[in-house]
């Protein structure tokens, strides 16, 4: 249609008929979910709590808010609103209001039609253009928001400050018939706040300097953290109010879809000459990662533990084994223990610790919930060495154990070949055959199973292990308790 229609006359003969924004994100929204089109796609996790609320509200024509901690996808999903718009508008050619061609509300848009009439130019604006976006900082203003008098404009028009030609508009009246976002609102100062409340309840702004107020019809939409509300500032009473829905967010509540996000936004499928192989159990463990950090006492809880974290911590892990295949001039290599250690500059940078936390140094406060996360997932599919069996025969761990025990000891420089790697592992007697009772045919992910209980035994203080700068060194538990254990019991951390 917008092809063939650019004036008014055409417009009124084809049969389009004004709506409102929030009619039309309603419509859009019955006809996605209907024709079973994913409203949110890439969205994972919020399908039986988050979206069913978010589709609630555009259902019943609610303005609303996303609340919840950082890295929850909230400004994500606001983002996607506008894929509950029409693909093309017509307005008024020239409008900086989007002004409706059979409902003009700017002085400029009725003095254009009553000039041409039905010859009056019409453009189709896109949807993405018709989406807005500010991110509320302490120095936003009024006149960013809403508008203000233009001198300079009004000089060179040659007008007088009174006529209304001479308005400079704010963010919001130019996505007249859109969808403006409004990020991190607490931050918003309080007498900005105020300047919201007409378009929220009456659907109009008012310029200063002019006795006029301006129809708009704009759907809007809210982000907030909830430590904002004591920490930076808060939502006025009246604002919150005329916030229709209060919607909550969270953070993946299963490991199976953190897992599945991780998968989706981290980079590692890389495009140089290094295959790196992720073993399943090793997803587990680096989602595992954040699930311990958001339980964890050494964690500000109210600050939350976002999941751009586990992306990061990803990306970081694949890293460091691309960087050691390059060294060695492998072509490939799979994730291995000491490449989850890896990690540690991408939990520092996105944890906030407590006085706790600070007394024991962000460094071994990463450590610390690795190596929990670690055992975590070891102890789920390898029987708990604190458990001691009846039998000690039975003991699937005694020749390993006993090897230590003898005075050998086991070390893995990070930067290890494949080769080496392999090598290193199978000279411990038994721990082939503990790895093969719980992988099976899976030769490819043999060694780093095989590394893995190699540490899931010293997380649970049955072998010593002393970390270098550039790799582990695992020996015998009684030789090595004087020289410091990694692994944090409830009270304490180890001597690094």
């Amino acid at each position: 249609m917008q092809q063939k229609i650019n004036k008014l006359g055409q417009l009124k003969k084809s049969g389009w008929e004004s709506g409102s924004i929030k009619d039309e994100m309603r419509a859009n929204l019955i006809r996605k979910m209907t024709q079973n089109e994913p409203v949110f796609p890439g969205i994972l996790g919020y399908d039986k709590t988050v979206i069913p609320q978010i589709q609630n509200a555009i259902l019943a024509r609610h303005d609303l808010i996303l609340l919840g901690l950082r890295g929850q996808a909230k400004t994500r999903i606001l983002r996607m609103l506008v894929n509950l718009l029409d693909e093309f508008m017509p307005v008024i050619e020239g409008s900086e209001i989007n002004d409706d061609p059979l409902i003009p509300v700017s002085k400029f848009a009725k003095d254009r039609i009553a000039e041409m009439g039905e010859e009056t130019p019409i453009a189709w604006v896109h949807r993405d253009k018709r989406y807005g976006e500010k991110l509320a900082t302490p120095d936003t203003t009024v006149a960013d928001l809403i508008g203000d008098l233009d001198p300079i404009k009004a000089a060179s028009l040659k007008l007088a400050l009174a006529n209304e030609e001479v308005i400079n508009y704010g963010l919001i009246p130019r996505t007249n018939r859109g969808i403006f976002v409004i990020n991190e609102l607490p931050d918003l100062q309080p007498r900005i706040q105020v300047a919201l409340l007409n378009i929220m309840q009456e659907r109009d702004i008012q310029i200063r300097g002019f006795n006029i107020r301006i129809p708009l019809d704009v759907s809007m939409a809210f982000s907030a953290n909830p430590e904002d509300y004591t920490n930076r500032g808060n939502i006025i009473t009246p604002l919150k109010d005329r916030i229709d829905s209060q919607i909550i967010t969270h953070y993946p509540r299963k490991l199976e879809t953190a897992i599945q996000i991780t998968r989706q936004e981290a980079w590692m499928e890389r495009n140089g000459n290094v295959a790196v192989k992720i073993p399943e159990i090793y997803h587990e463990i680096l989602e595992s990662v954040a699930f311990e950090a958001r339980k964890s006492e050494y964690i500000d809880q109210k600050s939350g533990v976002s999941t751009r974290m586990t992306i990061t911590a990803m990306e970081q892990a694949v890293s460091a084994a691309e960087r050691r295949a390059v060294m060695n001039s492998d072509k490939e290599t799979t994730l291995r223990i000491t490449d989850l250690y890896a990690m540690v500059p991408a939990l520092t940078g996105k944890l906030e610790l407590v006085y706790e936390g600070e007394q024991e140094g962000a460094v071994n406060v990463a450590k610390h919930i690795i190596g929990k996360a670690i055992n975590n997932i070891f102890k789920k599919y390898f029987p708990d060495p604190q458990k001691r069996e009846k039998e000690e025969m039975n003991n699937q761990y005694s020749d390993i154990l006993n090897w230590f025990a003898k005075g050998n000891f086991l070390e893995i420089p990070e930067t290890l070949s494949n080769q080496q790697y392999k090598s290193k592992l199978d000279s411990v007697p038994g721990l082939s055959v503990t790895a093969k009772k719980h992988t099976g045919k899976d030769v490819d992910n043999l060694y780093p199973i095989m590394d893995l209980i190699i540490e899931g035994l010293h997380q649970n203080s049955k072998i010593g292990k002393d970390d270098i700068d550039d790799g582990r060194t695992y020996t015998d538990m009684l030789g090595s308790m004087l020289g410091g254990m990694t692994g944090f019991d409830d009270d304490e951390f180890p001597e690094e």
